[in-house]
């Protein structure tokens, strides 16, 4: 399987040569058709999906080696979240062949229910998932990538035959270098637009711990130049524990699935084998965590600013003093085959890391824990999403289009999501091509924008399936049956490689549907047929497979995954 080959240092460092030549060369036009700012999940769908469409795209970012990583939690997927992922692989999106290349731990959540709330989920390896990312971007036709950091962007009088007060015509870097000019520029600054990072009662400026610090002019030229409504919220990562100072003895292991499921539709197996899958393990808080977090509140300057947090995944500190005395789960998750830390998920905090040494070890398995890197909390500014339109371009702003944390989601998911839809009408903006929409009858993804734009959100937005009125239709393994002709014929972000399989795969459900329907046998014969199931006591009848099924769903197999 091509998609599964490894990615080796060299076969990387052989990339970034050629692409590092070819940035060089292509600066001299000072002109693409899309420029991508942004180098996480939704920057790398973006500028992916702007090239997939025919559209020369620039993808800055402050640094080429961070392209692809994972800020905070090793994992992809979850109930909700899953469905994103594979229908961003069912429109060619990255995020699933990589989750596939660097799994080291799969599992679908929630069996116990109906295959629709199915969930498919991964651990990741941190280095093979960044390196999957690179290796398939620095290879993209017409993308080129910048390292770099955007100041501001380029405004001019907009065009009087289209909606908007506004028209976006580049960027300028920070370096105050000469202009980059585009049709269309893609922002997906994650937490980095006016982010200001939190450890105790330390406060200092930058989006990401070990990264540049945030540039405040982009975040002037929405608010004061296009006159954007832009809000505050905030996030946090837990501290990563050297492994061999954990006694898993004391946790609960959870095995993986014994035969590991594919994110995506193109790959029959993942590059980990089921034999070398990692388990997590599962330990819970105690009281003398919660008196931890009481006696440091004084100590911890995040946790008393107004700014919202993610509701799903609040802070240790969040969970304590809003639920007391309860027991809460930690989750020990491995981050990748060779590495030697462990990620306690449940436990991110911002207090100073002398109290979260302390409070970590009044956890049993974690007695004698060691920190690697503390746990630090992020707030950054947001556009408010009601601003935008279905295909994510701002309304007052004609060329320029949002994706990520800067419309306010959480999620690593959510935001790849976002990123592909933002870069594909980028891209058909720049080829003079009408916006395309997804409806939430039709996807996850329509889902998710329609909540953005039509409702807006009062704290990091994450996807569930209760969110989606047509859940029971939109299942994980039907993404690519709804998404990927479309994709191809209409949106143009398809290869013909997917296109194909995806319509091989529907024609030969239509086969099997037919071949069923000419089947019929009286209700008698079915139940010596099938067992013991309930079907209708009169001989009379005949029916065919769909029939029997129909009067008995519990009878049919699912053969999803």
């Amino acid at each position: 399987n091509s998609d599964m080959r490894a990615v080796g240092k060299w076969t990387w460092l052989t990339l970034a040569i050629q692409n590092q030549n070819r940035v060089l060369y292509d600066l001299t036009r000072r002109q693409y058709d899309v420029i991508v700012v942004g180098g996480g999940h939704a920057g790398t769908e973006a500028a992916a999906a702007a090239a997939r469409l025919g559209a020369e795209t620039l993808l800055i970012t402050q640094k080429i080696m961070t392209i692809g990583a994972l800020s905070c939690n090793p994992s992809l997927g979850g109930v909700g979240k899953g469905q994103l992922v594979r229908e961003v692989d069912a429109l060619d999106g990255l995020c699933g062949r990589a989750g596939d290349s660097a799994g080291v731990h799969f599992s679908i959540l929630n069996r116990s229910k109906g295959p629709a709330v199915w969930g498919p989920r991964a651990q990741l390896d941190r280095e093979r998932y960044r390196q999957f990312i690179q290796s398939e971007l620095l290879s993209t036709p017409r993308l080129t990538v910048l390292e770099g950091s955007v100041d501001e962007l380029l405004v001019s009088q907009p065009n009087p035959e289209e909606p908007g007060h506004h028209r976006v015509t580049g960027i300028r870097l920070v370096d105050g270098s000469h202009p980059i000019l585009s049709s269309s520029v893609v922002l997906t600054t994650g937490t980095f637009l006016s982010g200001s990072l939190f450890m105790g009662q330390t406060t200092s400026p930058g989006g990401r711990m070990g990264d540049a610090q945030s540039c405040a002019g982009l975040s002037y030229t929405l608010k004061e130049t296009l006159g954007l409504r832009v809000g505050r919220l905030r996030t946090g990562t837990p501290p990563r524990i050297v492994k061999e100072s954990v006694d898993l003895s004391l946790a609960q292991l959870q095995a993986p699935d014994k035969q590991p499921t594919p994110f995506s539709f193109l790959n029959t197996h993942t590059r980990c084998k089921p034999e070398e899958q990692l388990p997590c393990y599962l330990t819970h808080t105690t009281p003398g965590v919660e008196r931890v977090v009481r006696e440091s509140v004084h100590l911890n300057c995040h946790i008393q600013q107004d700014a919202k947090g993610p509701r799903y995944c609040p802070s240790i500190e969040s969970r304590v003093l809003r639920f007391p005395g309860r027991r809460h789960q930690v989750w020990l998750e491995p981050e990748g085959l060779t590495s030697d830390l462990l990620y306690p998920q449940g436990l991110s905090m911002t207090m100073p890391p002398e109290l979260q040494l302390r409070l970590l070890r009044e956890i049993p398995a974690l007695h004698r824990a060691e920190i690697r890197t503390p746990g630090y909390g992020v707030q950054y500014d947001f556009v408010c999403p009601t601003q935008l339109t279905p295909s994510l371009q701002v309304k007052s702003t004609q060329g320029l289009f949002l994706a990520g944390q800067i419309n306010g989601t959480t999620g690593y998911e959510e935001a790849a999501a976002q990123g592909l839809w933002a870069g594909v009408n980028a891209g058909r903006t720049a080829l003079s091509l009408p916006p395309m929409a997804l409806s939430r009858t039709q996807s996850y993804i329509g889902v998710l924008i329609d909540d953005l734009v039509g409702r807006g959100v009062t704290e990091p937005y994450r996807m569930f399936t209760s969110r989606a009125e047509f859940r029971t239709y939109l299942r994980p393994d039907n993404a690519d049956l709804r998404l990927t002709p479309r994709g191809f014929e209409e949106v143009g972000c398809v290869t013909l490689r997917r296109y194909k399989k995806a319509v091989s795969v529907r024609d030969g459900l239509q086969e099997a549907l037919m071949a069923l329907q000419s089947v019929a046998l009286s209700s008698t014969r079915w139940r010596e047929k099938l067992g013991n199931i309930s079907l209708s006591e009169n001989k009379s009848t005949t029916l065919n497979p769909l029939g029997a099924f129909w009067q008995n769903p519990s009878g049919l197999s699912c053969a999803f995954y």
